[in-house]
C-alpha cells in the first residue's frame, strides 16, 4: 500500500516512511512503516506477531518476534503512543496487536490534506461503499491521470525515436553533494546486538568515504543521532549536510538483512530505497553494493581499488566490530581483548590489527597510562597492520600517533599522516591527526585548517579542536570567541567548559574561568571534587584554586596515574618554575605524549629563557620558536 492515509492525527506518507502532525515531520524505519502498513489493512482486527513477520519479512525467514516489539515500539515513541494506556497501537496479550484509531484514506492528488475519504469499515479487505457524489467527484482525478499518462508514453516514444538526445536521469541529477549516514537500527531488536548495528555503520561510512566523492560525515557526529526520532531537514541542518541514508540492520546465523533509503533532506524528498540479504561472509560485498547505489543515484562514479577484497572470517569480522564498539566507549582493555580474537581467528586480518594499534596508544594519549607501558606493543601492531594492507588510512594514522607522541621521529609522523589524509581525504580522523601532528613542528596555520576540514566532516567529535588551536597560536580573542559560540550550541558538553575556562584563564578573566571550571566539574559528574573547588575558591579566590589543585592531584596520584604533564601544566599556571621545570624533565624522561606540545603551551611561555626548558626542546629534535 502506497496510499497516504490518517491515523488519527497523524498523516502517514508509507513510501516516504514518514509521519507528520502539525508541521512536524517524523521519520521511521522502512520495516516500522511496513508493520503499520500491515496493521491498517487489517483494520481494527488483532494481527498476530506470526502474520506481521510472514507479510512484512517474506524473503527473511529467520527474523523473531523481538524484532516486531522493536518495530512497535519505535512506531509507538514516534506517534507518542503509551504501550500501558494506548490510543493507536494495543497490544493484545498474547495474541498480536491492533489498532485502535479510525483510519481515513487521503485523496492522492490533494494529500496530504484530505480530499474525497474512503472510510474504514471493516479492514482493506472488506468492501467499501463509495456513494455517486465520490464517483463524480474522482472524474476529474482520473482525466488527469489519464492526461499524464498520455504525456508520459509521448515522451517515452519520442525518446525512442531519438536514441542521440542524452537525458539525464532524475536520480543522477539530485543535488546530493554531502552525505551522513545515520545509525543503523538494530533490527534483531536484541541490546546484546548493538556492537553490530553500530559495527556496520561506522564500515558502511568508511566505505562510502573511501570511495564516494561526496563528504561523509564520520561516526563520532552521527551516533549522537541513535534512536533520536527528529525531523530528517533539521538533523541535516546540524550536521551541514543535504543528503542522509537512514536503514536498519540484522544478523540471525549466518545471515544478515540490511535496509538502506537515501533521502534528500532540504526538500525532505525520498530518493531510493533497497533491501540486501547475504550471507555474513559476503558483508564486504555487500557494502560495496550500497556504495555503487548510492553512486549511481546522485550521478558519480566510486574509486573502489582494482586489486581484489580479501576474504574476512565471519566470525573475525564479529570479533572485530565488537573490538570496535568498546574502542568507541573508551574501553580500550576489553576492546583489546576482541581484536585479538579476530586476530587468532584470521592472523593477516589488517583492520583488527590496526585496532590492536588503536587500543594501546589511546591510553598513554588521553593521560590513563603510562606511555611505556603500552605504546611499544602499540607500534608493533601499527606495523603489521601496515604489512598486511599498506592502503589502509587508519594503520597509517595508527603509525603516525605513535611516531608523534612516542618516537618523536617528525618526519616519519608528518609523512605518515600525509599519507592517511591522501589515501581517504573523507575520513576526520587523518585530518584531526594530521592537526596533531604539525602543531609540534609550528605549522600552526597549516594544523589549524587541518582541524577545520576535521570539522567539517565530523562536527560533534571534537568541538573544542579549533579553541585549542588557535590558543596554541596565542589568538586569545579568537579562540574565546570559538569557544563560547561551540559552548552555546552544545551547552552540556563539559570539554567546552574547559576549554572556555582555558580561554578565559589566558584573557586574565578569572572569575569566568572559575565558572566555565565548575561547569565542566558538574557535566562530568565529579561532585566531590566540585564542592571542594567551590569551597576554596569561595575562602581564597582563583589563585588558591590554583593551589589547591597542585594538592587534589596528589592524592590522586597516590590511587592512580597521573601524567606528569599535568602537573607541569598546574604548576605552570601558578606561576612555579622549578616545579614546572622538574615535572616537564620527568615527562621528557618518560615520553609522556603531550610534552611534544610544550612549546605550542602558552602555559610555558614564560619559561622560554630558561637553559633547561631549552635543553629539553633541543633533546627532543624540536626546531626551537623562542627564538635566539
Amino acid at each position: 500500500m502506497d496510499q497516504e492515509f490518517k491515523l488519527g492525527p497523524w498523516v502517514v506518507r508509507p513510501t516516504l516512511n514518514s509521519l507528520s502532525r502539525n508541521g512536524d515531520n517524523i521519520r521511521v524505519e522502512p520495516k516500522a512503516m511496513e508493520v503499520l502498513v500491515c496493521l491498517v489493512r487489517h483494520g481494527g482486527n488483532v494481527v498476530s506477531k506470526d502474520r506481521l513477520i510472514s507479510d512484512v519479512w517474506v524473503d527473511t525467514p529467520f527474523v523473531g518476534d523481538d524484532v516486531i516489539v522493536r518495530c512497535i515500539s519505535d512506531l509507538r515513541r514516534a506517534m507518542e503512543d503509551d504501550a500501558k494506556a494506548p490510543h493507536i497501537i494495543e497490544t493484545i496479550p498474547k495474541r498480536g496487536y491492533r489498532l485502535l484509531e479510525k483510519v481515513e484514506l487521503l485523496d492522492p492528488m490533494h494529500s496530504p490534506e484530505p480530499g474525497p475519504v474512503i472510510k474504514q469499515t471493516g479492514g482493506f479487505s472488506g468492501q467499501k461503499k463509495i456513494d455517486p457524489w465520490h464517483i463524480r467527484q474522482l472524474v476529474p482525478h482520473l482525466l488527469v491521470l489519464m492526461l499524464v499518462a498520455g504525456v508520459i508514453g509521448a515522451v517515452y516514444a519520442w525518446r525512442l525515436t531519438h536514441p542521440h538526445i542524452s537525458v539525464k536521469e532524475t536520480a543522477a541529477s539530485t543535488p546530493i553533494r554531502s552525505l551522513a549516514v545515520l545509525p543503523l537500527d538494530n533490527l534483531s531488536g536484541d541490546p546484546a546486538q548493538e556492537y553490530f548495528a553500530d559495527g556496520m555503520t561506522d564500515e558502511v561510512i568508511t566505505m562510502l568515504a573511501k570511495n564516494l566523492p561526496l563528504r561523509v560525515i564520520s561516526r563520532t557526529s552521527v551516533m549522537q543521532y541513535k534512536h533520536v526520532h527528529r525531523p530528517l531537514p533539521e538533523i541535516a541542518r546540524e550536521l551541514g549536510v543535504d543528503g542522509v541514508l537512514e536503514g536498519s540492520v540484522g544478523r540471525t546465523g549466518n545471515r544478515v538483512h540490511m535496509t538502506a533509503q537515501l533521502n534528500y533532506a532540504p526538500s525532505d524528498t525520498h530518493v531510493w530505497a533497497e533491501n540486501f540479504d547475504r550471507d555474513w561472509s559476503d558483508v564486504g560485498a555487500l557494502q560495496n553494493e550500497l556504495a555503487e547505489a548510492i553512486a549511481k543515484q546522485v550521478g558519480a562514479k566510486t574509486s573502489r581499488s582494482a586489486s581484489p577484497e580479501r576474504h574476512i572470517n565471519p566470525e573475525a569480522h564479529d570479533a572485530y566490530l565488537m573490538g570496535r564498539y568498546y574502542w568507541s566507549e573508551e574501553q580500550t582493555e576489553k576492546s583489546r581483548g576482541f581484536f585479538q580474537k579476530a586476530i587468532d581467528l584470521q592472523p593477516d586480518y589488517a583492520a583488527a590489527w590496526s585496532g590492536m594499534a588503536d587500543s594501546y596508544w589511546m591510553p598513554a594519549v588521553v593521560f590513563n597510562s603510562p606511555a611505556s607501558a603500552v605504546m611499544p606493543q602499540a607500534e608493533r601492531a601499527a606495523r603489521k597492520a601496515l604489512e598486511l594492507d599498506d592502503q589502509s588510512a587508519e594503520a597509517h594514522n595508527s603509525m603516525a600517533m605513535i611516531q608523534l607522541f612516542y618516537r618523536w621521529n617528525w618526519s616519519v609522523a608528518e609523512r605518515e599522516s600525509a599519507r592517511a589524509v591522501e589515501l581517504n581525504p573523507n575520513l576526520a580522523e587523518s585530518h584531526f591527526v594530521r592537526s596533531y601532528v604539525l602543531r609540534p613542528m609550528n605549522r600552526m596555520d597549516e594544523a589549524l585548517q587541518e582541524e577545520k576540514k576535521a570539522m567539517e566532516l565530523d562536527p560533534l567529535s571534537e568541538p573544542d579542536g579549533t579553541t585549542f588551536v588557535l590558543l596554541r597560536m596565542r589568538n586569545f580573542d579568537a579562540a574565546l570567541n570559538e569557544a563560547r559560540i561551540r559552548s552555546e550550541a552544545q551547552p552540556n558538553n563539559g570539554g567546552l567548559h574547559e576549554v572556555l575556562s582555558e580561554a578565559y584563564f589566558f584573557k586574565r578573566m578569572d572569575k569566568e574561568s572559575e565558572a566555565e571550571s565548575e561547569q565542566a566539574l558538574q557535566l562530568a559528574g565529579e561532585k566531590t571534587q566540585l564542592a571542594e573547588q567551590v569551597e576554596v575558591y569561595r575562602r581564597g579566590g582563583f589563585r588558591a584554586v590554583l593551589a589547591w589543585r597542585v594538592d587534589w592531584l596528589k592524592r590522586k596520584a597516590a590511587k592512580q596515574y597521573v601524567s606528569p604533564m599535568v602537573f607541569a601544566d598546574t604548576y605552570a599556571q601558578l606561576g612555579h618554575r622549578e616545579e614546572t621545570i622538574r615535572y616537564l624533565e620527568q615527562s621528557y624522561q618518560e615520553r609522556e605524549p603531550h610534552v611534544v606540545y610544550l612549546q605550542s603551551d602558552p602555559n610555558f611561555d614564560f619559561l622560554y629563557a630558561d637553559p633547561r626548558y631549552r635543553a629539553i626542546v633541543n633533546k627532543m629534535g624540536l626546531s626551537p620558536t623562542y627564538g635566539p
